[in-house]
């Protein structure tokens, strides 16, 4: 049964994390909202870093906020990316592959993935849709 998801609540939540973005090198702001299975919002925006290697992205960082808090299972996450300067130029912006494999780890392939460009306009799809033969912990455990 699927969790019932405010999909534009989420989406809001991501564009508010998007903003305290660190972007000095791209340019390109992300922010991302995870919707965990026990109702809890978690944001993350991406964080770059001069040497590039370090930077983390807005997935992973609310994901990584979540588990250090000790939540574990989640139900779908919102994305929303844009240049910085260009608020009203939001793209589309999927998960690269590094976090589609970290939301693989703990939302499997039923995690929903909402694409925003606004609370009215979005694409949605399963993290199995956008990871096909993903790899999880079924597959070490």
């Amino acid at each position: 049964m699927e969790q019932n998801i405010d999909r534009k609540a989420l989406i809001r939540a991501a564009f508010a994390a998007r903003e305290y973005a660190y972007t000095p090198y791209s340019n390109f702001k992300v922010g991302a909202a995870l919707l965990a299975k026990n109702g809890s919002v978690y944001t993350g925006c991406n964080i770059e870093c001069a040497t590039f290697t370090p930077t983390n992205c807005a997935e992973r960082t609310a994901l990584f906020k979540a588990v250090s808090e000790g939540v574990h299972e989640f139900a779908a996450v919102a994305v929303v990316g844009a240049k910085d300067g260009a608020p009203d130029d939001v793209l589309i912006t999927s998960p690269c592959g590094v976090c589609r494999q970290m939301l693989y780890e703990f939302g499997g392939p039923d995690l929903r993935v909402i694409m925003a460009k606004s609370e009215n306009d979005w694409q949605e799809m399963t993290l199995g849709e956008l990871l096909p033969l993903g790899f999880g912990p079924e597959k070490v455990l």
